[in-house]
């Protein structure tokens, strides 16, 4: 447990815990003249909630604001900063120029592309790449979390595919009938409008399609979560250019992305029954005697310093830390024995969905920039079963002939977390590689389309022609059926659930997870508040 909150330490600047006294980082002057509102103190938790969420994504904003609908007091801890949207103001880095505000407390990444970005000042910015052996996961740190980040699509798998991934946990019609409907009716994605698609900015768009039906594909257009009017602003130059110039990875300031700020976090807020506290990470969890569950808090200035700890306690406890943050929470609490009773399970069935990158080089080059949002994918279930969407290349400003795609495979490689006491974190057992299926198979669509297209596979120097060495969609650590029962309840600890993407098989049928995750969410906490918990 930790101890009575620590004194503030105050800097020059008046802020709590920021670095020494008498100098901020380079650069976080010009964050503070940018973003000012970053630097606003947070609301406090209470010393007892009657439900207490950790995280803001797409689970767990469902579930505080249905659990809030329901009459219950909401306390949700989110450990990032909340961020503002302005449609003149640079609220967000960009990829190319980032700063301590893309990055959450890592002083350089690198990119899909194989550009390097940094050296940046450490700072609470909102992508966090999770680095273990063979393996990078990217994940959100904001309120929001990970729909901030990601690239917006928003879409079901096919049924065929679901139950691939699913095998038999998880009923696909319930979910088209009920649940799929229920999340869309929350986060109003779309297909991209046909002014939009044939825009400058979507050239590459219109040229991946193209390429796709000469090698004998058949796009397909893709829900994004975006609102397009804004975009349209963009192009017609009444908002300062976001979505349209690539921007996505590090954020959309002008709230082009219509991520769960815009959505779930403030109809739960409106209820006047839910608090989001921003800025408090959690350390551990474990039960108090009563039933309680105990839950160490460690507040953070805006560059990562710890300015307070504290024991807050809760009747239910909600983990929607996303799949990374839920399983490393429970695999602490099994290592430790603050909950004696969660089972083998935790830590299993964890996969990346299947992703991988793929770039293209010497396609059409023209003087303007590469929109974000996504406009198309092709399904080919010919072999290993995969999608391939029309993406942008992320850290390339302009459109230099570059083409990008991202692959979605259903891959039975599995990984499995450890829990290193000597250094209090998670372990991944992933193979160095990561899967040779899944690599070969997407390598042949991209091969396909190159040849189609005439162009070259591969950007060298600037990437690899498939690159899973990351992944933006990380899933399981505490699948629905091992770790919990079929909603999300775990099992052998009464009042505490799990509503992220830990509870989803490693895969969601070779589509991005927003929506099952929104969908499942919707489902499990709908049961949870209908069995009176």
């Amino acid at each position: 447990m930790l101890g009575a909150a620590a004194a503030p330490v105050l800097s020059s600047a008046g802020m709590a815990g920021s670095p020494t006294a008498g100098a901020l980082p380079i650069g976080a002057d010009r964050i503070r003249s940018l973003v000012p509102e970053l630097f606003a103190d947070p609301p406090r938790p209470p010393d007892h909630s009657s439900v207490l969420v950790i995280g803001s994504g797409f689970g767990a904003s469902a579930a505080a604001l249905r659990m809030a609908q329901a009459g219950t007091q909401v306390t949700v801890l989110e450990r990032g900063l909340r961020w503002p949207r302005d449609p003149w103001r640079e609220i967000f880095t960009a990829d190319m120029t980032a700063d301590g505000r893309g990055l959450w407390q890592q002083t350089s990444f690198t990119n899909i592309t194989g550009m390097p970005v940094g050296p940046v000042d450490l700072f609470g910015g909102v992508l966090d790449t999770t680095r273990y052996e063979n393996l990078s996961v990217w994940r959100g740190a904001a309120v929001g979390g990970g729909s901030i980040v990601y690239t917006g699509v928003t879409i079901a798998p096919d049924k065929k595919f679901f139950d691939l991934s699913f095998g038999g946990r998880l009923n696909y019609d319930e979910m088209a009938a009920t649940w799929y409907p229920k999340a869309r009716s929350m986060l109003r994605p779309s297909p991209m409008p046909e002014d939009v698609y044939n825009s400058p900015n979507f050239a590459h768009s219109r040229t991946w399609d193209d390429h796709a039906r000469r090698a004998g594909f058949t796009p397909q257009a893709v829900d994004g979560n975006w609102n397009w009017n804004v975009v349209r602003d963009e192009i017609g130059g009444r908002s300062r250019p976001s979505a349209t110039v690539g921007a996505s990875t590090f954020g959309n300031s002008n709230g082009a992305k219509h991520d769960l700020t815009q959505n779930y976090i403030p109809q739960a807020e409106a209820t006047g029954r839910a608090i989001v506290c921003h800025s408090h990470r959690v350390a551990a969890i474990g039960t108090e005697s009563g039933g309680r569950y105990r839950v160490e808090v460690e507040r953070l200035d805006p560059f990562g310093n710890i300015v307070e700890t504290r024991t807050v306690t809760c009747d239910t406890l909600v983990l929607g830390a996303g799949s990374i943050g839920t399983t490393e929470l429970l695999m602490r609490a099994r290592t430790t024995g603050a909950l004696a009773n969660l089972n083998e399970f935790v830590g299993t069935g964890w996969g990346t969905n299947g992703d991988a990158s793929m770039t293209r080089s010497l396609g059409p080059m023209s003087a303007g920039p590469q929109g974000a949002p996504c406009a198309s994918r092709i399904v080919d279930d010919s072999g290993l079963p995969l999608t391939v969407e029309n993406w942008y290349v992320p850290g390339v400003p302009m459109n230099l002939g570059f083409i990008g795609s991202l692959g979605m495979t259903i891959d039975p490689l599995r990984g499995k977390f450890g829990f290193d006491s000597a250094t209090n974190r998670l372990t991944l057992n992933w193979p160095k590689g990561g899967s040779r299926d899944t690599v070969e198979a997407l390598r042949a669509v991209q091969n396909r389309m190159a040849q189609a297209g005439g162009t070259v596979v591969a950007a060298e120097p600037f990437t690899r022609d498939v690159d899973d060495t990351f992944t933006a969609h990380p899933l399981g650590g505490a699948v629905l059926g091992d770790v919990t029962d079929d909603y999300g309840r775990v099992k052998g600890h009464p009042g505490l659930y799990v509503v992220d993407g830990a509870l989803i098989p490693g895969s969601t049928g070779a589509a991005n997870p927003s929506l099952t995750i929104t969908a499942l969410a919707e489902r499990n906490v709908a049961q949870i508040i209908a069995d009176g918990r």
